[in-house]
């Protein structure tokens, strides 16, 4: 069984966005505010670098609580023991980290359109959840494709039969809709990183998330 895990606010970091404030303070703030759980996303550092950086922030969430996931970087995950790990398409094959982190982590998969549920079906038997996205065009990650649009959310998740959390130029004006075709939670990166206030922008975002899901179970 995979550590508990809440997807609702899920803050993916990225080291230009936080500034001079740094990563580490950032997410402090964040989690003041109600983020959840804490990707930490350092595509160009060196190991030893991700490694300190993912090391400062598991010291901010572990007393709360709060699941640190490290993207893609095995080694740095289970060097700082993190809560799970996330990968996408071109990354290690899912069984693979599966394999090496064992049953108890949260793993992560990327899953954008049909074709690529298609292509990870087996794969999908060893996640836990799935992102879906890019839902809305974004510069935050340079190597997506085209936004796939906010009815990819209920198909992957339909197709994958897992929680799933929207992510890809997902802010405040647009997180209540990705909650209303069927998400589990958004992820954000710069509606919380650039944020001149980290805290209140995760605090009216979970605002905002809980009461789309609020009015999806109403409807239901």
């Amino acid at each position: 069984m995979p550590r508990p895990f809440d997807l609702r606010l899920y803050l993916v970091t990225d080291r230009q966005l936080a500034g001079p404030r740094g990563v580490a303070e950032t997410v402090a703030r964040a989690v003041s505010g109600g983020v959840t759980l804490v990707q930490v996303r350092v595509p160009e550092a060196k190991g030893r670098s991700f490694v300190e950086e993912a090391r400062a922030v598991k010291a901010i969430l572990a007393p709360l609580g709060i699941p640190l996931i490290v993207n893609d970087r095995v080694d740095v995950a289970l060097a700082v023991d993190a809560d799970g790990v996330h990968v996408g398409q071109s990354d290690i094959d899912a069984r693979d980290v599966r394999a090496m982190i064992g049953p108890d982590r949260i793993l992560g998969l990327s899953v954008g359109t049909e074709a690529e549920w298609q292509a990870s079906r087996d794969a999908l038997a060893v996640v836990d959840y799935v992102g879906v996205g890019a839902i809305f065009p974004t510069a935050t990650k340079s190597d997506v494709g085209a936004a796939v649009g906010l009815a990819a959310i209920g198909l992957i998740k339909a197709r994958a039969g897992l929680p799933s959390v929207a992510i890809g130029g997902i802010g405040l004006s647009n997180a209540a809709d990705c909650i209303a075709a069927g998400a589990d939670g958004v992820a954000v990166v710069s509606a919380i990183m650039a944020a001149e206030d980290p805290a209140t922008a995760a605090r009216d975002l979970e605002r905002r998330v809980d009461a789309a899901l609020l009015a999806r179970r109403t409807l239901s």
